[in-house]
Formats: C-alpha cells, sequence, structure tokens
C-alpha cells in the first residue's frame, strides 16, 4: 500500500483520503486553516474558520452526479448526511408529464451546505486508523530524486514549518490556486501551460433560515431543485440546503457598478422581492438573513497542464478536483466533479500503487474523459452568458471586427440543436431527461445528442413553440434603479 500526501484538506482532498484510506492505504492530509471545533456537527461546521477556503461561505449544490457517486462509493457519508438535516430533492417533480423510466431515479440533488457535507467528509476520513490530518500546515515544496538517467520524480513535501514528509504519492488538493505549479517550478520541472475560458461573472450571496423548517416552502421551486432563473441579464437562483437554511445567489457581470451596490443588503432583498420566485421567501415573516452579503468574482474555467507547452506527468504527484479543472462555478458542477474525480482518481492509485509515470499518464488520460467535457462545456456556456448579458447592458460584442481578441469558443453541440432540445424539454419528458442528466453532470452533451432517440423527439417537437408562462424578471433598467434606489438603504434586520 501506497503512503501519500495529500497538499489540501477541501472536499477533493477528504474524499480522496476516505477513498485512499478506506482501502487501507496510508495518507496523511495537510490543510492551511483551523481544525473544526468539536462538538454537534452542524453547529461546528457553522463556525469552522477557513480563510483558505473562501466559497465555502457561498451557495454550493451537490447534483445528480455527486449523488450517485456517494451513493456508489461513500454510502455512509450520504446517510450521515442525511441525518444532519440535508434533503435529496426529485427533480422529476418539473418534468413534463409522461412515464417515468429506468434511471429516473438518478435525477436528485442533495440540498446541503458546504461546510455540513465537508464536516461529514472530514469526520469520516478521521475515522479510518490510515487517516491523519494536520491543521494549519502547508506544502512549501517538493523533495525529488532521480528515477532514470535523466528523469526525476517527487518523493515528498516540505512544509511551512520545514517538515520533511517523504511519501510514495504526492497529490495536490490545493484547489483552485493548484499550488504544484510553483511546488514544480522551483523544483526546476518545466511549465505545462493551462487551458483558460474566462468566466466573466461577479455573484453576491446571502444564506437565510426559513421561520418555520419544517413547514410548508413560503414560495415553489420552479427549478425541482431551486427557484429562480438564469435571465437574459442576471440569474437570480435560490437553493434550499439544510436545517431550514436555504440561499439566494445574484450573478451579473463584472463592472456593472450598479449591480455591484447587491453587496448592499437593503439593495439584495430589494432585487429578490423584484425576481421571479423569490419574494416570498425574503418576507419577513418568512425568513430570517443569515450574516452578511458575500460578493465573489468568480474564477475562470481552466484545466490545467493541458495547453501550450503540454509536458508529460512528473511521476510521483497527481492533481485532483479543483487543482486540476476548474468549471464556471454558476453551473454547479464542482462539488460533483471533485468526488467524482477524487474516487475515480483512487480507483487508478488501487491499480497501480507504484507512483511511477503510468500512473501519471493514466492520471492525465482520466482528466480528458472525466472534466475536459465540462470545462469545453463551461468555457462555452460562459462565453455565451458574457455575450447575451452584455448586448441587453448595450455593451459592444466580445469578439468582433473592432474588438479583436480571443475567438468565439466552439460549442459542445451546434447552437440550433441545443436551443431546440431546450425548447423540447420543456414539453417532452424524454428531452427534458436528456437534457437535465447533462445540467445534472450524468452525462455530457456528446452522450446526450447521440442518442437516437432524444435526437427524435427533439426534431419532433413543434418549431417555434411559445415558452411556458410564467413570471418575467425585471428589465435591465428598472432592476439597475430598484438597486440603486436601496443601495443606502439601513437594514431593518
Amino acid at each position: 500500500m501506497t503512503s501519500t500526501v495529500i497538499a489540501g484538506g477541501g472536499t477533493a482532498g477528504l474524499a480522496l483520503a476516505l477513498a485512499l484510506g478506506g482501502r487501507g492505504h496510508r495518507v496523511r492530509v495537510l490543510e492551511r486553516s483551523e481544525p473544526p471545533p468539536d462538538g454537534p456537527l452542524v453547529k461546528s461546521a457553522e463556525l469552522w474558520e477557513r480563510p483558505s477556503v473562501p466559497q465555502a461561505g457561498h451557495d454550493h449544490i451537490l447534483n445528480a452526479l455527486g449523488v450517485r457517486v456517494l451513493r456508489s462509493h461513500a454510502p455512509a457519508v450520504l446517510d450521515a448526511a442525511l441525518a444532519q438535516g440535508a434533503r435529496l430533492a426529485d427533480l422529476t417533480v418539473a418534468a413534463p408529464p409522461g412515464p417515468a423510466e429506468p434511471g429516473d431515479e438518478e435525477l436528485v440533488t442533495l440540498l446541503v451546505r458546504r461546510c455540513v457535507l465537508d464536516l461529514v467528509l472530514h469526520r469520516a476520513a478521521l475515522a479510518l486508523p490510515s487517516v491523519t490530518v494536520s491543521h494549519r500546515t502547508a506544502v512549501a515544496g517538493v523533495l525529488t530524486a532521480p528515477s532514470g538517467p535523466t528523469a526525476r520524480r517527487v518523493t515528498g513535501v516540505v512544509t511551512d514549518g520545514g517538515e520533511r514528509i517523504p511519501a510514495d504519492l504526492v497529490v495536490d488538493a490545493s484547489g483552485r490556486r493548484s499550488a504544484s505549479r510553483s511546488w514544480l517550478a522551483a523544483a526546476g520541472f518545466p511549465a505545462a501551460g493551462d487551458l483558460t475560458g474566462p468566466s466573466r461573472l461577479h455573484a453576491f450571496g446571502r444564506f437565510h433560515r426559513l421561520r418555520d423548517p419544517g413547514g410548508p416552502p413560503p414560495g415553489p421551486l420552479n427549478r425541482g431543485n431551486a427557484a429562480g432563473g438564469i435571465w437574459d441579464h442576471y440569474s437570480a437562483v435560490l437553493h434550499p440546503a439544510d436545517n431550514g437554511v436555504f440561499a439566494i445567489t445574484f450573478g451579473a457581470l463584472p463592472g456593472d457598478r450598479a449591480m455591484a451596490a447587491l453587496r448592499t443588503p437593503a439593495a439584495f432583498t430589494a432585487a429578490c422581492r423584484l425576481s421571479p420566485y423569490l419574494a416570498p421567501w425574503v418576507d419577513e415573516g418568512a425568513a430570517l438573513p443569515l450574516g452578511p452579503v458575500r460578493a465573489i468574482a468568480m474564477p475562470p474555467n481552466v484545466l490545467r497542464g493541458a495547453g501550450p507547452g503540454r509536458q508529460r506527468p512528473v511521476a510521483g504527484l497527481l492533481r485532483v478536483g479543483d487543482a486540476a479543472c476548474v468549471t464556471d462555478p454558476m453551473f454547479g458542477r464542482g462539488l460533483s466533479l471533485a468526488l467524482a474525480h477524487a474516487f475515480r482518481l483512487a480507483d487508478l492509485i488501487g491499480e497501480r500503487p507504484l507512483a511511477d509515470e503510468w500512473l501519471g499518464l493514466a492520471a492525465a488520460d482520466l482528466t480528458d474523459r472525466v472534466l475536459r467535457p465540462w470545462y469545453e462545456l463551461g468555457v462555452y456556456d460562459s462565453w455565451s452568458r458574457a455575450q447575451k448579458w452584455g448586448a441587453a447592458a448595450g455593451a459592444p460584442p466580445l469578439h468582433g471586427p473592432d474588438r479583436p481578441g480571443p475567438p468565439k469558443p466552439v460549442p459542445p453541440v451546434p447552437e440550433p440543436l441545443r436551443a431546440a432540445a431546450s425548447a423540447a424539454a420543456a414539453t417532452d419528458r424524454t428531452a427534458w431527461r436528456g437534457v437535465t442528466r447533462i445540467g445534472t453532470g450524468l452525462a455530457t452533451p456528446a452522450e446526450v445528442f447521440a442518442d437516437p432517440e432524444f435526437l427524435a423527439r427533439v426534431r419532433a417537437a413543434a418549431p417555434g413553440a411559445p415558452a411556458p408562462a410564467g413570471p418575467r424578471p425585471p428589465a435591465y433598467a428598472e432592476l439597475r434603479r430598484t438597486v440603486c434606489a436601496h443601495a443606502s438603504d439601513r437594514e431593518e434586520r
């Protein structure tokens, strides 16, 4: 069995530690943040200080892919989360009428806060005798040794406290910053370029708690597991979580000064009252805010080491989760992809415990199969969203004769066909099923659009069918006026 050092104790690092530790591998997780406090899990999760994981304070979802991974590889973790107040949401409640089919039982999401899920993973990993977690500890660099006449391999790490830790395998689970890039550069390894595509998104989010967690919801979840929508000029989406907590998140283009006022609690609440489906949830009689409005600039889509100058893998070093691939957070795939990647990577390590070049090549192939399709979809969808929202705001196109820059990304599926599928999904259950499996990570666009039955139902749908009736969002000018009008108001709660 290998001895493995995992640099980072977020979702991906903890999941990999759990998977490897369950196979008997010796694992040491090095995590920069403070340890979680002892005590009841939910309360401890709420008090856990994690400045190294700033996104943990924002809304997350575990989509159907993540639920499937937990059901298959860590059912005790899923059971523990449910025991702590998380809930499974059945997405088929939002499907058009039609018969159920095998596989529909997978169309669920787990309603849980990131902090609660991470603490469940943390305690599950620590319960294994071969896993240890060292908090307040970061990796400063890697140890190396010759592995042939002209090659070197990673043989361990040096911590920021000077401790030298030998290991058969080092895994970078440091998240979006992918710290292994600096470790390898400092050790003299050639740098491999990354593939990147901007998200062009700022988000503003706030958690709330229902006054009556056991009562009926204040309003409908028009998206199955969420309320609200991604509109033509902004997004406003509510996700229920555990124990009566829910989060509302607004998305806007960076540089929009009027929308930046959403960081003001009164302006945030006013925008909720104006946005479809959200008003009843922020009524003072229904819920109370939990903490401030948090603003975050969304990271770009990134596929590490897959760009120009791509090098052969360095033996003894792997990446997992966001350290390997980041996708636009608006699409809610990060947590689930981190879990899927971690458990698949553990399978690879189990097949080849010798951390040689073969393992590095197999891990690179795994990244291409598991993560690249979602990176490519994220790049295109981020570009399309920015183009649409910019047009609504009167901004010039992202690319054109007068605006040289990166060309339009290649769509994973031709745009007219994808638009037809989205329209058909409003009335046809087979089309809805395919579109939803893409949206929840269960199948890639290439897989769904290769299904002859799916394509036949999409093409049979009435062309130009009107969109389903429902409340419409405010016009861009009205939303800006409302946000600006309340930007200086005092928050009463």
